[in-house]
């Protein structure tokens, strides 16, 4: 009798392991699809750029940019919903956040303008997170089919293994944002840092002439002051 149940316990344990199996490989693909997106583009001088990000109702949008290289580190920044109605505008400025919620359905506009400069491009980083879509699709149909057997005394159930897997992969998916982030904001303090390299030299080379052209002219007025042309008569 011990034998037969513990022969049934490990049917049940194989039997969960490989639905889990069955659900990951079938989920990577929905995990895949996310509408998560980030873009590095140059922005002329004198020109605007626009973006279209497509959304569904009652989801969340977040969009952060950062100007990572050009003179001023600035530029305009405008959100519009679906509607054409604007939702967020800055006016000059370096970096943001911001977040949309609840989204509309339909397509949001995101502009970045650089009119104000007639003659600095920018280098503009922005990231658009999409949540409420695209991350689960799928999900509880995978998980629907998938029953625990009855009777059996697992230590784990499907819905705990599922929302642990959720968990990690969201946690993942948000560790790889930042990153993300994080190369962006070394990219612009890496552009700063030469900018103000050329600057510091080209400043202290004209300085160290300058200082020549001081410290000749003074050795040439004071020869001059010493320098009598006047002949000795005997």
């Amino acid at each position: 009798m011990d034998a037969l149940w513990r022969k049934s316990r490990s049917r049940g344990r194989l039997l969960v392991f490989a639905a889990v199996f069955v659900w990951y490989a079938g989920s990577v693909s929905c995990f895949g699809q996310s509408q998560d997106s980030e873009f590095t583009f140059l922005l002329p001088a004198g020109r605007s750029e626009c973006f279209f990000q497509n959304a569904i109702k009652n989801g969340t949008m977040e969009v952060e940019y950062q100007v990572i290289a050009g003179a001023g580190m600035d530029v305009d920044f405008t959100v519009l919903s679906p509607q054409g109605i604007r939702l967020i505008y800055e006016s000059r400025r370096s970096d943001g956040v911001h977040v949309v919620e609840p989204t509309e359905e339909g397509d949001y506009e995101i502009c970045f303008d650089n009119s104000f400069s007639r003659f600095s491009e920018k280098m503009v980083f922005f990231e658009i997170i999409i949540e409420g879509q695209g991350g689960d699709v799928g999900g509880d149909d995978e998980w629907a089919g998938l029953e625990e057997p009855e009777g059996s005394l697992l230590e784990y159930k499907l819905e705990d293994i599922r929302e642990s897997m959720e968990s990690l992969y969201k946690r993942l998916e948000r560790s790889r944002q930042m990153q993300t982030v994080l190369r962006a904001f070394e990219a612009r303090d890496r552009n700063l840092l030469e900018d103000n390299l050329w600057r510091v030299s080209f400043w202290s080379c004209a300085s160290v002439v300058v200082m020549l052209c001081v410290a000749l002219t003074q050795v040439y007025t004071v020869r001059k002051l010493f320098d009598d042309k006047r002949r000795v008569r005997t």
